[in-house]
């Protein structure tokens, strides 16, 4: 007879699983169809900067000092690493939900039932030895351990801890993402600030410049070779530029609080050599070709991690249209008496209990966690593809910026000379009275901003190739 009931027990287990199987929706497991192309431009040489180390990629050991106090100390680089022990406990509780919890308890009460209920009139009536009927009040005295395991039957569990891996990889790449912003961050405002210094030095060079013509027109104005009005003219050009002097500074100021911010520190002078700025080199750029890219950079490999962790999601959310399996256990001792509580086998409590569960009627909130597990991982996919072509695109334009950059820097240097040799002229012929005070002041006046073009270009320049390593996936290594 109770083999008979063993069957008709496992035979409605069979029947409830093939109901709710039944109903469960198909996972449909995106996947990228990106293909990125063979090459950046027709170079298809293997050679790639990003697997150089930051330290030998920046040469200038002022600039790696700083770099190397934001890796110690920025604050958003403190963020992300906690976003990575967050990431890491995860795993230790989605891996904990795959073994059993098991307590230990233990406890003690009274109870006082009425002497005239079921309860009360059976314990009145029970004798726990011979003449002597059960207490009242009665204790209740208990230890025990207990547990509970969910049997991870569709691997919903697994399937869980897994996601929580790739999130926690995720976490990781997005640190390295951090990293590589932030080295090429410090190296974009370290240049930035020896332009504006060089700036700063050329503006100064032009007022020296300019007083020496106020001082020219003002000796021709006394010999009635000149009138006031170009002594007015040339006192505004001086005040224009000592505006721009002032305006300089504070956007020097500005720049070394950027990156004392970026090095996680009070306002101080930034340590630089900025005698030579003109005559550095921008770095050698090898882009490799694009399928390195997709190794390297950060975050693409963040989102390919989030998008497996997505499919994971999926999975999961599939597996709360199964049944579950629940099993429950406890063992202990138990007494109304403590003199009884050790009194074996008679003070001995135990358990086994197996529970399945499965959704039946009403499933809308299984089927609507299903869809949103469903559209996150579309989500995820789409992130994927796109954050492909923007790197795709980035590096692109920086090589293309590279080239019309050297073009441009060319053209501008040749300018200058050319500007430069028409001051000296234009001062020697303004002195003989052969030309008027505007000619000087146009020459000047294009000097000046054409020595500071020059100097903007040779800034864009370093950063570029600066960038082209960031888009390239280097500085983490």
């Amino acid at each position: 007879m109770y083999k008979f009931k063993s069957y008709q027990y496992a035979i409605a287990l069979v029947l409830s699983i093939a109901v709710t199987s039944c109903n469960a929706p198909a996972v449909v497991i995106a996947t990228s169809n990106k293909v990125v192309p063979e090459s950046f431009n027709t170079s298809k040489d293997t050679t790639n900067m990003a697997v150089i180390p930051w330290r030998n990629f920046f040469k200038d050991k002022n600039l790696v000092d700083l770099i190397d106090i934001a890796l110690q100390n920025n604050q958003e680089l403190m963020i992300t690493l906690q976003e990575i022990e967050i990431a890491k406990n995860d795993i230790r509780v989605k891996k904990g939900a795959l073994l059993p919890m098991v307590v230990l308890s233990a406890g003690s009460g009274v109870e006082k039932v009425g002497r005239y209920t079921s309860q009360g009139a059976g314990d009145a009536s029970t004798e726990i030895a011979p003449g002597k009927e059960t207490p009242d009040p009665l204790g209740d005295f208990k230890v025990g351990a207990y547990a509970n395991w969910e049997v991870d039957i569709w691997k919903k569990l697994r399937n869980s801890k897994k996601a929580a891996v790739s999130r926690y990889l995720s976490t990781i790449e997005g640190k390295n993402f951090v990293l590589t912003n932030l080295i090429a961050e410090v190296a974009q405002s370290y240049y930035e600030l020896l332009s504006y210094d060089n700036q700063l030095a050329i503006v100064k060079q032009t007022i020296v410049l300019q007083n020496n013509a106020l001082e020219i027109v003002k000796v021709q104005k006394e010999a009635a070779k000149a009138t006031e009005l170009g002594v007015q003219k040339f006192q505004a050009e001086v005040l224009d530029s000592q505006n721009k002097e002032f305006e300089i500074l504070q956007m020097i100021k500005e720049t070394e609080n950027k990156i004392n911010f970026l090095l996680g520190r009070y306002p101080q002078e930034i340590k630089r050599d900025n005698s030579d700025f003109l005559s550095l080199t921008p770095y050698v750029v090898n882009s490799g070709i694009p399928s390195q890219m997709l190794a390297n950079r950060p975050d693409i490999k963040q989102a390919e991690f989030e998008l497996e962790a997505a499919k994971l999601d999926v999975k999961v959310a599939r597996s709360e249209f199964y049944p579950s399996l629940d099993i429950s256990a406890g063992v202990g001792l138990n007494a109304f008496n403590t003199s009884y509580l050790f009194k074996f086998p008679e003070s001995v409590l135990y358990s086994l209990v197996g529970d399945i569960a499965a959704p039946l009627i009403n499933k809308n909130a299984i089927k609507a966690e299903f869809a949103n597990a469903n559209a996150k991982q579309l989500q995820a996919l789409y992130n994927y593809d796109q954050t492909i072509l923007n790197a795709y695109l980035e590096v692109s334009n920086q090589l293309s910026k590279i080239t019309n950059l050297d073009k441009s820097y060319d053209l501008k240097s040749k300018r200058v000379a050319a500007l430069n040799k028409s001051i000296a002229i234009s001062n020697d012929l303004f002195k003989s009275a052969r030309v008027n005070y505007f000619e000087v002041l146009m020459t000047q006046r294009d000097a000046l901003e054409s020595k500071l073009e020059l100097v903007e270009t040779k800034k864009e320049q370093l950063n570029a190739a600066v960038f082209v390593y960031r888009d390239l996936g280097g500085g983490w290594q």
